[in-house]
């Protein structure tokens, strides 16, 4: 299975934002799971995420922020209560996503004319023969004649 280029690139700030945490934060995900963002991230790219600055504010891409979502609530999030807010919330804001895609997408709309009341204009189009098509014509016509 092939990793995307944005997928490594999350991975790639996944490994940064983990080594900005201290040790024992950085202990709760297990040591194969960090060295799978360590080994598949991008080597080349750096985000160049800083600590004294909010996540919110550090342009971080998607897949990077669900995949912190994941970890905080897998390994870090302790309390049940929080977990269980932290679950429903995920699962209100995928149910969400999932209902823009279907309105989105939906196969029974992608025909309906996109301005509804308004009569289709169908037109038809002239077809003009150009003036070099006439030019042969006439002089093929003229030897079949003979």
């Amino acid at each position: 299975m092939s990793i995307s280029l944005k997928t490594r690139q999350a991975y790639s700030e996944i490994d940064e934002f983990l080594m900005l945490l201290d040790e024992e934060q950085r202990q709760e995900i297990p040591q194969r799971l960090r060295e799978l963002f360590r080994e598949e991230k991008d080597k080349d790219y750096h985000k160049g995420i800083k600590a004294n600055i909010p996540i919110k504010e550090q342009n971080l891409k998607e897949e990077t922020l669900a995949i912190i979502a994941l970890l905080n609530l897998q390994y870090w999030c302790k309390d049940e209560t929080e977990k269980k807010r932290l679950q429903e919330m995920y699962s209100k804001n995928e149910k969400e996503y999932q209902e823009f895609l279907h309105e989105k997408y939906n196969p029974d709309n992608l025909f309906k004319n996109k301005n509804e009341g308004v009569e289709p204009q169908n037109q038809l189009v002239e077809y003009k023969e150009s003036i070099f098509k006439k030019i042969v014509d006439k002089i093929l016509a003229f030897f079949r004649r003979k």
